[in-house]
């Protein structure tokens, strides 16, 4: 028994020690987030990965994010988006899977980039596994918006996908493949 107890207060006495080494980190500037959007059976039709910078009082396209340049859309790692059933982008079938988007921001117009290589640091874009580029639409906000977001909206052919932040909104159409 006393061994026991010796082996016991061993035991404790480093799992206290490992743990008082431990330190978490502090909330990233820019936290990730995630949208999906569901069909009617609630299963999952799309799915975006991406993390959030802010505005901060700054100009943000056309300064902070040049326009003309390829940007990661959004910040830290690449961001991602995860097809669950084929879709079709302007015309153009993309396959289910997981791709990256990057995106060129313009003044009137931006252009949607979907990458193949997913899980890179977001300003590693390798322009050779594009697999689509198309435009989108850009319109002014109705209002700021603080942190740069993604959305989907419900759509009679399938859904439409929105980003904004400051004072830019754009989004694309995409046709969901029969489910």
């Amino acid at each position: 028994m006393k061994y026991f107890l010796f082996l016991f207060s061993i035991f404790a006495t480093s799992t206290v020690m490992q743990a008082q080494e431990i330190s978490f980190s502090k909330i990233d500037k820019s936290p990730l987030d995630v949208v999906i959007h569901r069909d009617e059976n609630n299963q999952a039709i799309a799915r975006v990965i991406y993390s959030r910078p802010a505005k901060r009082d700054r100009k943000i396209f056309g300064e902070l994010v040049k326009y003309g340049e390829v940007w990661r859309t959004g910040a830290n790692e690449a961001t991602e988006i995860d097809f669950f059933y084929d879709v079709t982008i302007n015309g153009n079938l993309v396959k289910a899977g997981a791709y990256s988007i990057y995106t060129i921001p313009g003044e009137d117009e931006w252009t949607f980039i979907l990458n193949s290589q997913t899980n890179q640091w977001g300003t590693k874009h390798n322009p050779s596994l594009d697999v689509l580029k198309v435009t989108m639409d850009s319109m002014p906000s109705p209002q700021t918006i603080e942190e740069f977001s993604i959305s989907f909206v419900e759509d009679p052919d399938g859904l439409i996908l929105f980003m904004g932040w400051d004072n830019t909104l754009v989004n694309l159409p995409i046709e969901v493949a029969q489910l």
